[in-house]
């Protein structure tokens, strides 16, 4: 309890499943965090509430991304709450609803907007706020590792685009003594997978089947991960790809 006191976090996505449970997570160790939502105020207004009703402490910060000047404007608006950051968590993203035979252009550009130019520009504009000793990490998925699901190819390409980014940005952020990992869920017990999974017994299954740990994953196993890279603890971690999948992939 209490290792980041003192610390400022922002979690892109903070609002709702894995991204809520890396809030307030965070926020259970000490840190203030900065709860960004894309278009869902309200989700993000219960998260701040349930964070502060734990005693811990954080404010919402709206803005869509995949769109021009996103970025920039999500700083605007984090700037009008604090001053410097320290930890970053890339969380935001969006899934694939079509497969390779048939995703068109407009979808595709969608994927790489969200799920990576906006956490390159996101880390390019907050390097000058994150202190020296930061944090970033960066939510990828197992899928840039495996391919049990390959009708989500162009999701599972946009995430491999993070991984690359995550290792080579260690090395550009290394010598101010800012790490740069990677976390990668397997399927995760979410509303993004709500309409597969929740209420089907055959479903959650053969999803559990799927890890050696023999059960969905749930948005506290991942958000303990990011917990201990944004920690002391892990100083001397960095540049790496973490599986965070129970145990899913081959």
């Amino acid at each position: 309890m209490g290792v980041l006191k003192g610390k400022t976090a922002l979690v892109t996505g903070g609002s709702r499943g894995i991204g809520r449970g890396i809030a307030e997570r965070l926020a259970r160790d000490g840190a203030r965090v900065a709860v960004h939502y894309g278009s869902n105020e309200a989700a993000a207004k219960e998260t701040v509430a349930a964070i502060t009703a734990a005693g811990g402490d954080a404010f919402a910060i709206g803005q869509e991304l995949g769109v021009p000047g996103d970025a920039q404007a999500l700083w605007t608006a984090f700037d009008a709450h604090a001053d410097g950051l320290d930890i970053l968590v890339n969380n935001a993203g969006i899934g694939a609803t079509r497969p390779f035979a048939t995703i068109g252009e407009e979808e595709y550009d969608r994927i790489f907007a969200v799920n990576t130019k906006a956490p390159f520009f996101l880390a390019q504009l907050g390097a000058e706020r994150l202190r020296d000793g930061g944090r970033i990490v960066n939510v990828s998925t197992g899928l840039s590792h495996s391919a049990k699901m390959p009708d989500l190819i162009a999701y599972a390409m946009s995430k491999s685009a993070l991984d690359v980014f995550t290792r080579d940005l260690s090395k550009v952020l290394g010598s101010r003594g800012i790490t740069v990992n990677a976390v990668a869920p397997g399927i995760v017990d979410t509303d993004i997978n709500a309409h597969w999974l929740r209420g089907d017994e055959e479903a959650i299954a053969g999803a559990s089947a799927m890890a050696a740990l023999g059960r969905v994953g749930t948005p506290e196993d991942i958000a303990d991960v990011v917990a201990f890279l944004a920690s002391h603890d892990a100083r001397w971690v960095t540049g790496q790809w973490i599986d965070a999948t129970g145990g899913s992939l081959d």
